[in-house]
């Protein structure tokens, strides 16, 4: 099955009855709302809960990323533990428009897993909630080592040259160092990144937008088809929507910062930039 990144409601009901098919809830909230609460009030039916602290976040190195990238013996152990075996095909949403379970999406994808993010989420579920939990019997699975040329280092996002077109998906006020946080210690943006919130992929209404206008959104930010294009947040996650935004409008093998501004903007020697973007 050739699994787009990005798919409607329609696209998964057609499919929903596949037993190959694991549909998967991925709400996490920063302000300290358990996600899983929210799942066992209400689920689309048949999904199980993934973590976004306990299994797609190794555990966390005070002095570095909020929520780092998880080692692949990690990833195989957790998502194993809940039953997601590594030939399924995983449609994962949560209750923000994809910016929470886009981290999931885009790391099965680039191990080469069938995976999608549902577009509009849980908003967009025309149907009934199903209540408590849904547990699927543990499975193994063999960890895939992550594709080194999918991701980049502190170093590679210093070096110019190792990218065309730094995105910072964040909102812009942070970006821009406005907006004050109490997540990080310092304020602004990595020198040379173009402002491109994560929320601007959306339409409206909260969904994503085609192709063709993804396409005229990232040119406006200096991206090509054929660019070398990082993106980064806060801690590595709502990049990702970036990410499968860029991969919807043809933009491939874009690559993520893990370490993004928790981890940049934690080091007082690195340097960052403040305002908007120079001319």
């Amino acid at each position: 099955m050739t699994v787009p990144p990005i798919v409607s409601s329609e696209w998964y009901r057609a499919r929903a009855s596949d037993e190959g098919v694991v549909v998967v809830d991925v709400r996490y909230y920063a302000d300290g709302r358990s996600g899983e609460e929210a799942y066992e009030q209400g689920h689309l039916p048949g999904a199980v809960w993934v973590s976004m602290d306990d299994d797609l976040s190794s555990p966390r190195d005070p002095a570095g990323a909020r929520h780092p990238l998880p080692t692949p013996e990690h990833l195989a152990a957790a998502l194993g533990r809940r039953g997601i075996p590594s030939d399924a095909t995983v449609i994962a949403y949560d209750d923000v428009s994809g910016s929470v379970a886009a981290r999931l999406v885009w790391l099965l994808r680039v191990i080469g897993q069938p995976a999608a993010l549902l577009d509009g989420g849980l908003g967009a579920w025309q149907g009934e909630l199903e209540t408590g939990r849904v547990e699927r019997a543990a499975v193994t699975r063999e960890p895939v080592p992550w594709p080194a040329e999918r991701f980049v280092t502190p170093a590679d996002v210093g070096a110019a040259s190792a990218f065309d077109v730094l995105l910072d998906a964040r909102a812009h006020d942070r970006y821009t160092g406005e907006a004050e946080s109490a997540l990080d210690p310092r304020r602004g943006h990595i020198p040379g990144a173009a402002s491109a919130p994560w929320a601007t992929n959306l339409d409206a209404d909260g969904f994503f937008l085609d192709a063709s206008q993804l396409r005229e959104h990232y040119a406006e930010r200096g991206v090509e088809t054929g660019s070398r294009v990082v993106a980064y947040c806060g801690s590595g996650v709502t990049a990702c929507t970036d990410l499968l935004a860029l991969e919807r409008a043809g933009v491939e093998g874009a690559r993520l910062y893990p370490g993004s501004w928790s981890e940049w903007g934690s080091r007082a020697d690195w340097p960052i930039e403040v305002g908007e973007p120079r001319a």
